[in-house]
């Protein structure tokens, strides 16, 4: 009697090294300028000025996020929590009507994947010569192209991660330290940690880390439906597959399995077998797909942007436009523009001026000289402004109540000051006990900016 023998299930597969084709096109052209727009914006942004700073910083030291005319503390810490649902609906919206094209045009990893392929292309050549230097013994010529490859990675991956830390310490004070070699040990952390994650991400890893470490590839496919448009191969028409000769005679279908489609895939895929959890909807096979069709003399669009409901149904363009418009796409829309309306009209009404009133626990009520009752506060001013105010102190809620000598506080452009003030009522004003006042500030010369705090005054029993 044979005994059963064991089966071993691998759990990791070994990755296979990828080689992915220059191919052009109208979407890697597309592609190409989404690198360009978001790498202008990334490197730039920091070296611009605003008001005699920099216009977006997000100075973690003084807790104050800078972005251009506007100046958030950690009480807005609700525009962030807007921010990040408006881009978590973005997200949605832009999945439900085109499936992973973020993914595929504008995510950092593909965009600095791109860039690094690039650099590969010029030093070592086209795929061919790629795939020829690997297989090659190591020699000088092959340790020269190696060498060179991956000091021009690290010179990307040094600037970007330098650009980063700019972001949250002033770029230009960040260059002055670089040139006298001042860094600190924060900035050599960020700085060497970042370029690290650029260089690993878009060097090494490239195809991982969209296959095994993005969570959008895994919990995709719960906000795509028949109506949403992916990178589709036109099966009906493209099989059965073989050379042009066949196609020609009527025995075949329009693909000459040439698998260029294969060949450019960033993410190694075959389009052919069906939309896979690995395509990035980069569109690379689409570009491919119509460069032979073009040669062959055959329609373009056997692999394209479409949908399953328009290859089953055999769609217009005109159909797969309408039905775009569907119910999710109509419920993200409208979720979407209320959430930006009701955050713009916050931040169109927002004060740029906080008070919280503090009375001194130490000290209650007391009596002081002339029979007057005596109470302590600090006032907690924050002037969110980028201008120096000068406030105007008044109360209110206790009649003969008023504030002891200065009833005026100067506070300095985007500060936060702790004002001790002395409040005074003659005895009799107000019940033994708790009495609620107001404290109001008011900008001198600007009578509509001013707030109102709620306190207690104690009179002693």
């Amino acid at each position: 009697m044979n005994e059963p023998q064991e089966q071993v299930i691998k759990m990791y597969a070994k990755r296979e090294e990828i080689y992915p084709r220059e191919v052009d096109g109208k979407y890697a052209r597309l592609r190409w300028l989404f690198v360009w727009l978001t790498q202008i914006a990334f490197y730039c942004t920091p070296w611009l000025q605003w008001n005699d700073r920099q216009a977006l910083l997000f100075d973690l030291g003084t807790r104050k996020f800078y972005i251009f005319g506007l100046v958030l503390w950690p009480q807005d810490f609700i525009y962030l929590a807007v921010l990040l649902i408006i881009s978590a609906y973005l997200l949605f919206l832009a999945t439900a009507i085109a499936g992973r094209v973020w993914c595929g045009f504008t995510c950092p990893q593909t965009v600095y994947t791109e860039i690094f392929l690039w650099i590969e292309r010029k030093i070592e050549g086209p795929r061919s010569a790629r795939i020829a230097l690997d297989r090659q013994p190591l020699s000088a010529k092959k340790a020269g192209k190696k060498t060179a490859k991956h000091l021009a990675w690290l010179a990307v991956a040094l600037w970007t991660g330098f650009t980063f830390v700019g972001y949250f310490t002033p770029i230009k004070h960040l260059m002055n330290e670089v040139w006298t070699l001042n860094f600190g040990p924060w900035e050599w952390f960020w700085v060497l940690f970042y370029s690290f994650a650029t260089y690993g991400n878009a060097g090494w890893l490239r195809e991982q880390v969209c296959k095994y470490m993005c969570p959008y590839a895994r919990f995709q496919s719960s906000m795509f439906d028949r109506d949403t448009l992916i990178i589709t191969y036109d099966t009906e028409r493209g099989e059965p597959r073989g050379p042009l000769a066949k196609n020609k005679n009527g025995n075949g279908g329009s693909c000459i399995d040439c698998s260029l489609c294969v060949q450019v895939c960033p993410t190694g895929i075959d389009i052919r077998n069906g939309l896979q959890y690995e395509c990035i909807g980069c569109a690379a096979c689409v570009d491919a797909c119509n460069i032979v069709m073009d040669k062959t003399g055959q329609p373009r669009g056997l692999i394209r942007y479409s949908t399953e409901r328009a290859l089953d149904e055999h769609l217009t363009p005109t159909d797969i436009r309408r039905r775009a418009m569907r119910t999710r796409v109509k419920i993200y829309t409208a979720v979407l523009g209320l959430i930006v309306i009701a955050a713009c009209t916050s931040l169109y009404l927002r004060s740029p001026l906080k008070l919280d009133v503090i009375r001194d626990r130490g000290s209650m009520g007391r009596e002081v000289e002339d029979g007057m009752i005596e109470n302590v506060y600090r006032l907690q001013i924050m002037n969110t402004s980028e201008q120096e105010q000068v406030y105007k102190i008044t109360v209110s809620g206790l009649p003969t109540l008023a504030v002891a000598a200065a009833d005026t506080v100067r506070v300095g452009a985007t500060e936060t000051k702790a004002h001790p003030i002395r409040l005074r009522a003659q005895h009799g004003a107000g019940q033994p006990g708790s009495n609620k006042i107001e404290v109001t500030l008011t900008a001198v010369g600007d009578p509509s900016l001013h707030v109102k705090e709620s306190a207690v005054f104690i009179v002693p029993r």
